[in-house]
């Protein structure tokens, strides 16, 4: 079964699948789809968690050894299993078809994912999990979506606005989820019980509008290391969390990659770049990164993510955020 997260809870609260698929790339509503399974899974007695971690060179066999290794205190249990490069190989694929043979009432998975493609979504792996279990297919949310997710967002928070300030913010965002949530939650905070006016937003806009994370990206493009330092500091200063930067810093770099590669196909940077001002840092930043360092880039943002999450991953988010910063600048090491 295909649902979309707007169904999720309805979903859940019919009894909980043995299997769920979470995929997506809009981190916030991801996460937030996964809290939702991980509550349903709690009150229906899966009191026992392991979580695990598919990265490059993962053992799949660790999955079916999961399974079948229970605590002698849980009675249930749910895997969950975080695999964000998609593609589990075939011996990922044959061993998620192997626990879509062993999910039960007593054991369940959680499988983490990026957004799958046509050939992903039609292979055997998720077929099979597909019959016993449940794919929540996160999408994305346009620009022209934003003013309604933000309206809505401002409802389930108690809290109303007025068309122009919910354009503001929606403009603010430029789409990052995580932003808007947390733009909305100083609102709460801000607000004495009547509609959010344009003056409140920019009075919250502006008590924190002294680094913002575009700020970095562009710094970082231009390969000023030491500007982008100082406003990343200054994020982290002003209480700005690290989903937020990363979010920001990732996107920026599989953007480079996907420019890279137009670029090299021929087709023109104006093109690829509509907003004319960038177009000279996106040029500066591919002149001085070549696709395999983009790409490794974006290994070290996942390690970034699993730290974040309280994964295995030992160094401090924002230690790895500066040197994911310092790396897009030009800089080899802290």
């Amino acid at each position: 079964m295909r649902i979309n997260p707007h169904q999720l809870q309805q979903n859940l609260n019919k009894g909980l699948a043995p299997v769920y698929i979470v995929s997506g790339d809009e981190p916030l509503l991801v996460q937030e789809c996964c809290d939702q399974i991980r509550v349903a899974a709690k009150k229906n007695g899966f009191s026992e968690r392991e979580l695990l971690h598919a990265e490059h060179n993962f053992d799949w066999g660790s999955l079916l050894s999961s399974a079948g290794n229970m605590s002698l205190f849980a009675q249930k249990k749910l895997i969950e299993v975080r695999a964000p490069g998609g593609k589990p190989g075939d011996k990922g694929s044959k061993a998620l078809q192997e626990f879509a043979a062993l999910a039960s009432q007593d054991l369940a998975l959680l499988l983490i994912l990026p957004k799958l493609e046509r050939s992903q979504l039609n292979s055997k792996w998720i077929k099979s999990l597909e019959q016993v279990g449940v794919l929540v297919q996160v999408w994305p949310i346009t620009a022209q979506e934003m003013p309604r997710w933000i309206n809505q967002r401002l409802g389930t928070t108690g809290l109303s606005a007025e068309p122009a300030a919910v354009q503001i913010l929606a403009e603010r965002v430029e789409g990052n989820l995580l932003a808007a949530s947390q733009e909305i939650e100083k609102l709460k905070l801000l607000n004495n019980g009547g509609s959010i006016t344009v003056e409140l937003l920019e009075h919250s806009v502006t008590s924190s509008a002294r680094y913002s994370v575009f700020d970095l990206i562009d710094r970082a493009l231009a390969g000023d290391a030491d500007k982008a330092v100082r406003t990343l500091q200054g994020l982290r200063t002003e209480g700005i969390e690290p989903p937020v930067v990363l979010w920001a810093l990732a996107r920026e770099i599989r953007s480079l990659l996907e420019i890279g590669e137009k670029l090299d196909q021929g087709q023109p940077l104006a093109r690829l770049v509509r907003i004319q001002k960038r177009q000279p840092l996106i040029q500066t930043a591919l002149s001085r990164l070549a696709p395999r360092q983009l790409e490794a880039l974006l290994l070290r943002a996942r390690a970034i993510d699993t730290a974040i999450k309280g994964g295995a991953e030992q160094q401090s988010p924002w230690t790895g955020l500066l040197e994911l910063t310092l790396n897009l600048s030009g800089q080899r090491s802290v």
